[in-house]
């Protein structure tokens, strides 16, 4: 590490917590200005934020990993997530979700179940739900960033007393780090959020053009081409993959056999089935809801989430795409002669390229922008998770009338709170991997049927939404169980090879035991109170399956119109999915020197972008509150 990067690491530390100091004296007023930023934050910068927040540190190291390996279609395992769940969230849901005009997502909750006894177990599951996710990627980012730094690193920063090794390096950096981000995020809150997560943003494309103008211009096309086959290029795929690699390159012919994926149809059949069902269902409670909700109205909730779009890939994998290359060229030859590879080692294909393959100066810009991805992807999680703990449980259930100072510095204590949560667990990196894996399965498991039922169904209760979504966290949880202890199950037995079963594979069977216990606890119960049922729907205003509201509601007001978009919107997310990937393929077939499927792509991105333009924006436009 020359002292030049370290000066640039230091002056952007410096930076941003001067940045988020001095706009944290806006966070006084309230809660809502604390954790929505009072709504008066405008849509681009909140956009920025958002984008910021996606740019992580861990999930870049895995695309470059599964780029490196699988090629240009690589791109489709972000389905897996689902990634497009922003382009539904961009076309409607965003609408529907900010006219409830409230301040987190489990509140939202009683605004559609009522604030009753079946209300509460809808909202109260919610919320834990939110703050347990909260601790447990506060510990991820913990081990991660630790990982990170002490590759990249050449200080030793081990603590020990004798013999006794009181923290590890790595354990150092990143309480140094996330003490850093939590001064400014706790003092200021969603206005010192907002405010260095697009200073880190800009940051992180500056980085993302100087790693592609690098590879662009240090390697030759001749380089490339020795190495990646047409294959490797090619965005389409049949039911089976097909050979990625030459000869040469067989190891990674064999890992790709040994992954999992061999059957691509099936895998990208199942993602389009899950990613459907989970794109309805809606953001988690998380930073990405907290970002919708703080802006000024409903139409700048629609523009922020297209806007997030719009700049989180193109950077994004101008940053991947160009690591990629460099690690084709530089690390291939290295990594082949390795009788250990495995799909772990791609994940340090990154911090091996900027430590051994970038040149002085763009390493530390390099390094700063991969900093500022865990920050501001940090700071999110801990102005999400602590609005829920205050605003959900401590003013609703214990000190409903308390004055705005006294709610913010619950609010601070909250935030100091979930983050020595998840530095403790931190500690136990073991148990941490196991609990991310396991909220991560929940979330998407139990999270997506209650979710989906909750916009499109007037008679779905608040006792159907609990017993769905706790249905579904159990199965979730039994499917993680099986698959850590797969190696204990005897051969040939159905529970061996369902645990041996790739989780996305099982996930029709977590959402059809969600979906009855959503059913049976509806049907069970009585039907949410109609007056709470024609507010919900004169908000928000889905569509779906809501004539006996909306008939009850034309009694009232014959001018109410009902929701008959499903089409359209259905239409436009198929365009909008067909718009991210071009923003995603674009990048990567331009730092590969593929020029003419470069230009097919930016020909794709232009004629999604005039129809989306028609389609999408005017409408936005000529939305009313």
């Amino acid at each position: 590490m020359d002292n030049i990067d370290i000066l640039i690491i230091a002056l952007y530390v410096i930076l941003t917590i001067g940045v988020g100091i001095w706009v944290s004296k806006k966070a006084s007023k309230g809660l809502d200005s604390y954790f929505l930023g009072g709504k008066s934050i405008k849509w681009y910068y909140l956009g920025l934020s958002n984008g910021s927040g996606m740019f992580d540190v861990s999930g870049t190291a895995w695309m470059v990993g599964i780029l490196f390996l699988y090629g240009v279609k690589s791109f489709m395992f972000m389905w897996l997530w689902p990634i497009w769940n922003q382009i539904f969230v961009m076309m409607f849901l965003a609408v529907w979700i900010r006219r409830s005009n409230i301040m987190t997502g489990s509140e939202w909750i009683l605004t559609r179940f009522g604030d009753t006894k079946a209300g509460r177990a809808s909202h109260m599951i919610v919320a834990i739900f939110a703050i347990i996710a909260a601790i447990g990627f506060i510990a991820y980012f913990f081990e991660g960033v630790g990982k990170f730094m002490t590759i990249i690193l050449p200080w030793d920063l081990t603590l020990q007393i004798g013999e006794f090794v009181l923290l590890d390096s790595k354990q150092s950096f990143a309480l140094i780090i996330i003490f850093i981000t939590t001064i400014y995020t706790i003092k200021g809150g969603m206005f010192s959020v907002v405010a260095t997560e697009v200073l880190q943003y800009g940051i992180m494309v500056i980085a993302g053009l100087l790693i592609a103008g690098y590879a662009f211009f240090t390697i030759s096309d001749v380089e490339i081409n020795n190495v990646i086959s047409a294959e490797w290029r090619n965005i389409f795929f049949s039911w089976e993959l097909e050979t990625h690699w030459s000869d040469k390159f067989q190891a990674f012919n064999n890992l790709i056999d040994t992954e999992g994926f061999k059957m691509f149809g099936a895998l990208i059949g199942m993602t389009l089935f899950k990613g459907f069902f989970a794109s309805i269902a809606g953001p988690t409670p998380s930073f990405d809801m907290q970002r919708i909700l703080s802006t000024k109205t409903v139409k700048e909730a629609a523009y922020m989430s297209g806007f997030t779009n719009l700049i989180l890939f193109i950077p994004r994998y101008l940053l991947i795409g160009g690591v990629v290359v460099i690690a084709l060229v530089a690390l291939s030859p290295e990594m082949i002669e390795n009788p250990s590879l495995s799909g772990g080692d791609l994940e340090v294909l990154l911090p091996k390229v900027i430590n051994f393959h970038i040149p002085v100066g763009i390493k530390g810009l390099v390094l700063a922008g991969l900093l500022a991805a865990f920050m501001s992807t940090f700071s999110a999680f801990v102005n999400a998770g602590p609005a829920y703990i205050v605003n959900d449980i401590y003013k609703k259930y214990f000190k409903p009338n308390a004055s705005n100072k006294h709610y913010i510095k619950a609010s601070h204590i909250a935030s100091f709170t979930v983050v020595v949560l998840g530095v403790f667990m931190g500690f136990f990196a073991d148990s941490i991997n196991s609990l991310t894996l396991w909220i991560t399965s929940a979330l998407f498991g139990g999270y997506v049927a209650s979710n989906f039922l909750k916009w499109i169904w007037w008679r779905f209760n608040g006792w159907g939404y609990f017993w769905g979504m706790l249905a579904g966290l159990i199965v979730a949880s039994l499917q993680f169980v099986l698959d850590q202890n797969k190696g204990n199950f005897t051969e040939g037995t159905l529970i061996y090879e369902l645990s041996n079963m790739h989780a996305i594979y099982l996930f029709p069977i977590i959402f059809i035991i969600s979906l009855l216990g959503s059913f049976l606890g509806t049907f069970l119960s009585k039907p949410t109170e109609i007056n709470t049922l024609k507010s919900f729907y004169k908000s928000v205003r889905p569509w779906g399956w809501w004539d006996p509201v909306y008939k009850e509601l034309l009694k009232e007001d014959d001018r109410i119109k009902k929701n008959t978009d499903f089409l359209k919107d259905m239409l436009n997310c198929a365009i909008g999915i067909v718009w991210q990937s071009s923003m995603i393929v674009l990048p990567i077939y331009f730092v590969i020197r593929d020029y003419p499927k470069a230009l097919i792509a930016l020909v794709v991105f232009a004629i999604t972008s005039i129809i989306l333009k028609f389609t999408w924006l005017d409408k936005v436009k000529n939305l009313t509150e």
